[in-house]
């Protein structure tokens, strides 16, 4: 009886090694992580902190990219923006889809104003300091319409100047332009076959096509780098930058005047030279 006793007991005092063994495989899994993180996939870093913490810690925590998904949508919601705009994630960040037909005048790249207090929204969260290090690159993308005017001679520069509006109204609402890029891709990226195998146009598809993606994504670590070294170089520049008018204040006291003795002589008059 008491041998049973025994043998129970070092199978409870064993069963810690179950829980501490899981624990050091998370550990070492996400050290090895780390290491082959060539670029510091951001993304992948913080699911993988979220894992552990669930795991490990047994508490779930949504990651900063979750978050900021989830505010986007709460924008999009109560600027009753749902059907002309989409959050998603991919392996960068987040996606946020804009259509075309609802945010700009056919063929133009000026915004409507119906439009713009959901883009200022959008840039507000953009401004806080949580997201100081995620980039924002802007898309434009057409149909396969063609286009000739002054403004516009091709889709290139109908989707580029589309982006590059969403870069200026960001702006605009003070978001650091060193975090932003404009970029064009015309019609060369469609969602969906712009047209069907007979070559007619199906306008359901080119409504879908022409859109603006906005990719809002954390920086790598060679871009933070970069960002904070700019930013270090700035305020050098600004510290030695003098100010207009200012007046400079000597910080030693003045050497003390020497004492003028008075002449006892009269000084000498050379005579006039002659005319």
């Amino acid at each position: 009886m008491s041998a049973l006793k025994k043998e129970h007991k070092c199978e409870e005092a064993e069963d810690w090694l179950t829980t501490y063994a899981d624990a050091i495989t998370l550990l070492m899994a996400f050290f090895v992580m780390l290491l082959t993180f060539a670029e510091y996939d951001i993304p992948a870093y913080q699911e993988a902190v979220k894992a552990i913490k669930e795991n490990v810690g047994n508490r779930e925590e949504a990651t900063p990219t979750e978050v900021l998904k989830q505010e986007i949508k709460e924008i999009v919601t109560s600027q009753q923006a749902d059907q002309v705009v989409t959050v998603t994630v991919d392996d960068k960040g987040i996606v946020i889809e804009l259509a075309s037909n609802a945010f700009y005048e056919p063929g133009s790249a000026t915004v409507r104003q119906a439009a713009i207090p959901v883009l200022e929204q959008i840039a507000q969260t953009l401004l806080s300091p949580r997201y100081d290090t995620y980039a924002i690159e802007v898309e434009g993308h057409t149909d396969d319409d063609p286009i000739s005017t002054d403004l516009f001679p091709s889709n290139w520069e109908l989707s580029g100047g589309r982006a590059t509006r969403i870069v200026r109204l960001f702006d605009e609402q003070e978001l650091d332009a060193r975090r932003m890029a404009a970029k064009a891709f015309g019609e060369t990226r469609p969602k969906v076959p712009n047209r069907d195998a007979q070559n007619n146009a199906i306008p359901e598809n080119q409504a879908i096509n022409r859109r603006i993606n906005i990719r809002v994504f954390p920086m790598s670590l060679k871009q933070r780098q970069s960002l904070g070294q700019k930013l270090e170089i700035e305020n050098v520049e600004k510290d030695t930058t003098p100010i207009p008018g200012a007046v400079d204040i000597p910080t030693s006291a003045p050497a003390p005047a020497a004492d003028i003795q008075p002449s006892t002589t009269a000084p000498e008059i050379e005579p006039a030279a002659q005319q």
